[in-house]
């Protein structure tokens, strides 16, 4: 972790080594923390490069990009939706809904969880179009990522709560 912050604060100004020392320091802990910078000066480049990540070999780093990029990250800065538009993070999220990693399952429904706070009717239409076939961990993803609003008692999504636990069984 110390060598993820001294990126984070040192490394701004040495983009592509720092990306490259970030993707190799999140294979042996994480820089779900450290690309957050990153991702406020260097948005397009960081999202290109996201892209390619998304299909890596390590699950580490593709759960990066689902975690580095939570605008609400636990204990980490607020960030803004990448290019004030939340629609550029669920496009990330979406080849991740069948990973076969549940640790980067379990991330992007983090994520689905924190944007649900701010875009709502963003969210929640895109998890009807996805989720209906999103195969065997759609039910779980769904269920994670809603979870605030269905203790709240939220009709809707309890609703599709219902609706997906029902087309599961």
């Amino acid at each position: 972790m110390p060598i993820a912050c001294f990126v984070e604060r040192y490394g701004l100004d040495h983009f592509e080594i720092s990306m490259n020392a970030l993707y190799e320091i999140t294979k042996r802990h994480t820089s779900e923390y450290a690309i957050r910078p990153f991702l406020l000066h260097y948005e397009d480049l960081c999202l290109e490069i996201l892209k390619d990540w998304l299909s890596d070999d390590n699950s580490h780093v593709r759960r990066l990009v689902s975690e580095g990029t939570r605008p609400r990250l636990p204990w980490a800065k607020r960030i803004p939706v990448i290019k004030g538009d939340p629609a550029h993070n669920l496009a990330l999220l979406e080849p991740l809904l069948q990973d076969s990693s549940g640790y980067v399952r379990k991330s992007v429904a983090n994520h689905l969880h924190d944007l649900s706070k701010d875009y709502r009717d963003t969210v929640l239409a895109w998890l009807h179009e996805h989720l209906e076939s999103s195969g065997a961990y759609g039910p779980w993803i769904l269920q994670h990522s809603l979870r605030s609003m269905a203790k709240s008692g939220d009709q809707e999504v309890l609703k599709l709560l219902t609706s997906m636990r029902i087309a599961s069984e």
